[in-house]
């Protein structure tokens, strides 16, 4: 009898905790994008909507009623027990550099993630049950006999064999194995939405609790659209939206005590769609600090920087394109560029 082939893609992980915590943080799309390299597992979830034309033209396409966004988290290798990849040769003999990219449903794979640790949470259930006495306070804290007590951890392997098979989740805890075959589907995403480094128009740094905190005060207003406008004198950043209701905002004019870094080449104004950015809520929650740049085409990237188990960083990047600037908002804006010269860093 054959051996069994080595799969192309195998990790053990003995905690699914900071897996579901950065997956969640892009559940805002049916489908996620996979890409499984060397390094780790790129997951990518694009939202987008298109009035006139096609979705995502670019590098320049960006219609008059277009808006569309990108969430991207990165799965270091680091963060599993062990982390193998298995390439086979092309045709040509050489190596490939990654494995076969595919898609599949982030809702069922973040309710099968959750499924670990649910063990001990059903014995204590049932003891709850024959024990009429037993504090309803206590039932689903780890007592003295619990796994995590114990030191039983259990393990949660994900696997792709091959191209076109299903993506294996097998979570094994406590004599209980669980295994769950999400159906894979064939790329659809579109290409990223480019961020010209070379050409960065400013660059923030601060803790991604404030921006949460400041969208937080926005929201009453309903509002549809969010303006973010940078200046190198007070109030440096800030955040405007706008609705049927009225406008709201918030000025960060003490912006040397609340940004860690801030560096601008000239004034930038963007405005984007309101619930896009919230989207990235999540992220600003779990998150320690956020970077926020913009580019000369208006692109805004917000990368957060998420602390977990054991001192390891991991980082999310979720990227934006604004609403098409028509010719007034571009005279505004270029009066306002005529009196920034210089730049600034803090």
């Amino acid at each position: 009898m054959a051996p069994e082939p080595r799969p192309m893609f195998q990790a053990v992980a003995t905690s699914t905790r900071p897996l579901f915590q950065l997956l969640r943080c892009i559940n805002f799309a049916p489908r996620v994008h996979v890409q499984i390299t060397d390094e780790g597992v790129r997951f990518a979830a694009d939202h987008a909507r298109v009035m006139q034309g096609a979705v995502l033209v670019l590098p320049l396409g960006r219609s008059a009623g277009a808006d569309c966004s990108i969430g991207v988290a990165f799965l270091d290798k680091a963060l599993f027990a062990s982390y193998s990849v298995n390439l086979l040769p092309t045709l040509d003999g050489e190596q490939p550099s990654d494995c076969d990219n595919f898609q599949m449903p982030l809702a069922s794979l973040l309710e099968v993630l959750q499924i670990f640790g649910a063990v001990d949470v059903a014995a204590r259930a049932q003891k709850a049950e024959q024990d009429p006495y037993r504090s309803n306070l206590r039932n689903y804290r780890p007592d003295a006999f619990s796994n995590q007590t114990l030191g039983l951890s259990g393990t949660c392997t994900l696997t792709y064999v091959q191209k076109g098979d299903a993506f294996n989740i097998t979570i094994d805890e406590s004599g209980v194995k669980t295994t769950a075959g999400l159906t894979t589907y064939l790329p659809e995403i579109p290409e990223d939405i480019p961020f010209d480094r070379n050409d960065v128009a400013f660059k923030i740094i601060m803790q991604s609790r404030t921006l949460l905190d400041s969208l937080a005060e926005i929201s009453p207003t309903a509002p549809i659209r969010l303006a973010i406008t940078v200046t190198k004198t007070a109030p440096y950043l800030s955040l405007t939206g706008t609705s049927d209701l009225g406008s709201s905002g918030v000025d960060f004019t003490r912006g040397r005590d609340l940004l860690e870094t801030f560096s601008i080449a000239g004034r930038w104004s963007q405005t984007y769609k309101f619930d896009l950015i919230k989207s990235s809520s999540e992220a600003m929650r779990i998150a320690s600090k956020v970077s926020l740049r913009g580019d000369g085409q208006g692109v805004l990237s917000l990368q957060f920087m998420v602390d977990m188990e054991g001192g390891k960083k991991s980082f999310l990047d979720f990227r934006f394109v604004p609403f098409a600037n028509y010719d007034g908002d571009e005279d505004e804006d270029g009066e306002g560029d005529e009196g920034d010269e210089g730049d600034e860093e803090d």
